[in-house]
């Protein structure tokens, strides 16, 4: 799977990029408009020296020799009375052309010149007639004294440009890119910031809060639509969830009467096995509408809790459901370790809760052995049976609503997942652990008191 780009990384790239470019650009174009405007001259003072130490070489015998280059032959055609001195320090020598008569007493000097510029003007201009110099060549280190009527080339000015760029434009740009690898993430934590606390608050959102919306305070401009967005998308999440709701309250309303009809009329015929069955199947109908009801009361609580005793709600609990297990083949075990276990809460959610951990524990425990009844500090019930227990990949996806374990069970599968959605009210926990030494255990921790 391919990596998420970072933004931080893209634009340290890109900065960097993009300022050794425009560096290059305005150098260039500065360069350029010196040349156009005159300020760089055309007609600058080296012009025949380069044009001459670029063709200078040696031939097999080591002789000084002048290759007829390309911008020699334009120097030849340009300038008509060309003349120069080449010589190196052994005493071979190469001459063109006639030495103006007011240079050639330096031109008998040149054994004690290194470098002059020479004019018929008082005081220094720009360029002289003549110039003598020592420079590097292809022969080697080589003497010349020519006029000074060459031209700058464009094609050596080019030639320049690599060497430019790499001793001028690049350790500029790098000094710009370590600037930009430190700067950039600040900017853009800066600039961003407004983003990550829209993402902190997307991370809280959970489907028990609802109205949640992300904040567009300090968000980016460029960003704001999708957040907008989101926010839309999350109110119409509100809004659908507000109608499953409702349509299972309204069902829940709707089913009592009607149950409550017809346990009316099979309370009042014959007793029969077939009456029995149906009795028992009317009660499970009627189970399932009171946990839904309870489902959307938890929903709506908004009552504040207060201080209970588990030990007093479990007794209360086995006190009820005893004979029902004692009917379905079980025995029944209470063990408080304190005679008062404080915890905070609404006594009717949790009565309901340790209720339908008890009935889950009579319909799956397997009909024998015992279900037993703890009530431990700081502020926990647990509820353990000996049947087959709940698989390791299983016990998440129980209290999923209308999950059940085994699909031919008896129930609707919304026992287990009220019993979550109390725990969850009271910001407590359910757990399922393995039995003693058989069979599940559900452990349901509270806030202590």
């Amino acid at each position: 799977m391919r990596r998420p780009r970072s933004l931080k990384w893209s634009l340290v790239l890109r900065i960097a990029l993009l300022q050794c470019a425009m560096l290059t650009l305005i150098i260039a174009g500065i360069v350029g408009v010196l040349l156009a405007t005159g300020l760089i001259p055309h007609d600058y003072e080296d012009g025949s020296m380069d044009v001459l130490a670029d063709a200078v070489a040696r031939d097999v015998g080591g002789r000084l020799v002048l290759r007829e280059t390309s911008d020699l032959t334009k120097l030849r055609s340009r300038v008509a009375d060309l003349w120069f001195i080449i010589r190196d320090k052994q005493g071979q020598r190469l001459q063109e052309g006639t030495v103006p008569a007011t240079f050639q007493p330096f031109a008998a000097l040149l054994d004690n010149i290194s470098d002059a510029r020479i004019d018929h003007a008082i005081g220094e201009s720009a360029p002289p007639e003549a110039k003598i110099r020592w420079t590097d060549t292809a022969a080697g280190n080589v003497q010349i004294m020519t006029g000074t009527k060459g031209g700058l080339s464009l094609l050596r000015l080019l030639g320049q440009a690599p060497q430019f760029f790499l001793q001028g434009i690049l350790p500029l740009a790098g000094l710009m890119a370590l600037a930009t690898l430190f700067a950039t993430p600040w900017v853009v934590r800066g600039a961003l910031s407004g983003l990550g606390h829209a993402a902190t608050e997307a991370a809280r959102i959970d489907i028990d809060k609802r109205g949640v919306q992300l904040p567009l305070k300090d968000v980016p401009v460029e960003v704001t639509p999708l957040v907008r967005a989101v926010n839309a998308a999350l109110a119409r999440l509100d809004a659908g969830y507000e109608k499953h709701k409702r349509f299972l309250t309204d069902a829940a309303h709707e089913l009592r009467t009607p149950v409550a009809i017809l346990n009316t009329r099979l309370a009042s015929l014959p007793a029969t096995p077939e009456r029995a069955r149906l009795l028992q199947d009317a009660a499970r109908l009627s189970t399932l509408t009171g946990q839904l009801l309870d489902l959307q009361r938890l929903d709506r609580q908004a009552a504040a809790f207060e201080t209970i005793d588990l030990v007093a709600i479990a007794r209360g609990v086995i006190v009820d459901i005893a004979p029902l297990a004692f009917a379905a083949g079980y025995e029944m075990a209470f063990e408080p370790e304190e005679d008062t276990v404080a915890a905070i809460g609404d006594r009717t959610s949790i009565e309901r809760a340790v209720t339908n951990l008890v009935q889950n524990a009579i319909e799956h425990g397997g009909r024998a052995g015992k279900i037993t009844l703890r009530v431990t500090r700081p502020a926990t019930i647990e509820v353990r049976d000996e049947g087959a227990g709940v698989p390791l990949a299983e016990r998440e996806r129980v209290f999923e609503p209308f999950y059940r374990l085994r699909p031919l069970d008896h129930g609707a599968g919304l026992g287990l997942n009220l019993v979550q959605e109390i725990m969850q009210l009271h910001g407590g926990r359910v757990e399922i652990l393995d039995g003693n030494p058989t069979g599940a255990c559900f452990s349901l921790t509270f806030r202590a008191s």
